[in-house]
């Protein structure tokens, strides 16, 4: 079970790392706000929650996540036969993933240059 879930996480990784560009802001706070900001929003649209985008950064991230949870949908067929509580647990692994490759795993020094 533990290997399924990995493996569906090293999918949609795959999939983010790849094709969307929000994943390559220069700082590590950017990165933060928008992995947070979409991945919550995507899971909110595959869980069929209400989602906020009230503010503009907030209609950012739920319109880079409507686009994402549709990919996700129509790519990876396996995602619509998920319970809720199991793409909850899903993003959050994913998200934990994409933190790590994108923040606290990147070589990219100039992230965490306060001065930036």
């Amino acid at each position: 079970m533990e290997d399924d879930m990995k493996d569906k996480v090293d999918q949609l990784t795959n999939y983010i790392m790849k094709n969307c560009l929000w994943q390559f802001n220069s700082r590590a706070w950017d990165r933060e706000n928008q992995n947070e900001g979409i991945l919550t929003r995507a899971m909110q649209i595959l869980c069929d929650e209400p989602v906020e985008k009230e503010t503009p950064p907030a209609r950012y991230y739920w319109s880079e996540a409507v686009y994402l949870a549709g990919v996700y949908k129509s790519r990876y067929k396996w995602i619509n036969d998920m319970s809720k509580d199991e793409i909850k647990v899903l993003m959050k692994k994913l998200k934990d993933n994409i933190d790590y490759l994108t923040i606290t795993g990147s070589l990219n020094q100039e992230l965490k240059d306060p001065l930036y």
